[in-house]
């Protein structure tokens, strides 16, 4: 039971981070509410890190500043800022769907990587997840709700974070996840300032409630408790974990729907379908596997 409910809230707060993104772009710059948000929540897990659990954790030291900026530049700067960008002429319901796809993503990228060829279920899969977000956004299209050039900025942020996480399994990390995670937010948010200062429109931008309140969700909802949440789900059965992603593009077009009037229709429903049933097939044989495996009682 405490599983099923982690689980629950984990996929709520997850879904809701299109929507707040939305919320916020509203006040300000999309540019400014990402560099915002990079700093509080990168600022704020090294402040704890190193103030509050004081000798617990180590700084990073040669290479390991390197892995760092590479990691925050593909995960933070690429894949956050297109993801803000994008929400600007994306429905949030769509920037949810296309946040669940990313295993896909990253499987291709890890058979790449490795030199595998992907398996006929994989494949299937693939296509599965591509078709279910181009049904999905194939009504949000005609009415406005979303433009070719916003899918191509978002399928771009899915696919840098993919080549993260892959980037990030592959290296050997000494430091702590709080660690991992405050530093490449924040040197992420570092890179991003040139884009925010030649790009950004500071005039149009106000600092209202409105704008704090986006940032405050993004950043301790979502960022923090979340990514907690996620954490432990993974501890406890990696593979299990991975379903409670299929209900974030099921929770992001429910709040799309009921807090921004987006519309739901047939095509939203299958489209879903689709991509969750994708995201299964293509990760069948690691379920199988852990079929297979008896469970401790």
């Amino acid at each position: 039971m405490r599983q099923l409910v982690i689980g629950l809230l984990f996929a709520l707060l997850w879904a809701s981070a299109a929507v707040a993104t939305k919320f916020g772009i509203h006040a300000a710059d999309p540019l400014i509410l990402a560099n915002v948000r990079f700093f509080l929540a990168g600022g704020g897990m090294l402040l704890f890190a190193y103030l509050i659990r004081k000798g617990q954790h180590a700084m990073p030291e040669g290479k390991e500043w390197m892995h760092l900026a590479v990691f925050g530049c593909l995960n933070t700067t690429v894949y956050l800022g297109c993801f803000v960008i994008a929400m600007k002429t994306v429905s949030a319901g769509i920037g949810s769907l296309a946040t669940a796809t990313n295993p896909l993503f990253i499987m291709v990228i890890s058979a790449l990587w490795v030199k595998r060829p992907l398996k006929w279920y994989e494949v299937t899969g693939i296509f599965l997840g591509m078709a279910g977000v181009a049904m999905a956004t194939y009504p949000l299209l005609l009415d406005s709700h979303a433009t070719i050039g916003g899918i191509l900025i978002l399928m771009l942020g899915m696919f840098s974070v993919s080549v993260a996480t892959v980037y990030y399994a592959r290296i050997n990390q000494r430091l702590s996840s709080l660690v991992i995670n405050g530093w490449q937010v924040f040197l992420g948010g570092l890179l991003f300032i040139p884009v925010t200062a030649l790009f950004a429109d500071f005039k149009t931008s106000h600092f209202n409630a409105q704008f704090w309140l986006s940032v405050g969700w993004l950043v301790l909802p979502v960022s923090v408790l979340a990514l907690q949440l996620w954490f432990y789900l993974v501890r406890r059965d990696a593979v299990r974990a991975s379903l409670w992603l299929f209900l974030c593009p099921v929770f992001g077009f429910l709040y799309s729907w009921i807090l921004l009037d987006e519309p739901i229709t047939w095509y939203t429903f299958a489209g879903t379908m689709l991509v969750i049933g994708g995201l299964y097939l293509a990760q069948q044989e690691k379920f199988r596997k852990q079929s297979t495996i008896p469970q401790n009682q």
